[in-house]
């Protein structure tokens, strides 16, 4: 199914600085919580966006990894 959603890439590298990880300890809970995010099931919120892919939309997972 086609969806039109902007993606986030925590390995991109940024300006300052070069890493997100460079920023967070290996063992820090941000990553704790992005992996169990990784874990759900999110068919419902994927399922509430347009089949078609028409507008755009933040990654679900990305937004559930903020609001956590």
């Amino acid at each position: 199914m086609p969806q039109n959603l902007l993606t986030c890439d925590r390995g991109q590298p940024l300006l300052l600085p070069p890493d997100l990880g460079d920023w967070l300890r290996e063992d820090h809970l941000a990553w704790f919580v992005i992996a169990a995010i990784e874990e759900l099931d999110l068919e419902h919120f994927y399922a509430a966006y347009r089949a078609d892919g028409h507008g755009a939309a933040h990654e679900p997972k990305m937004m559930l990894t903020l609001l956590r």
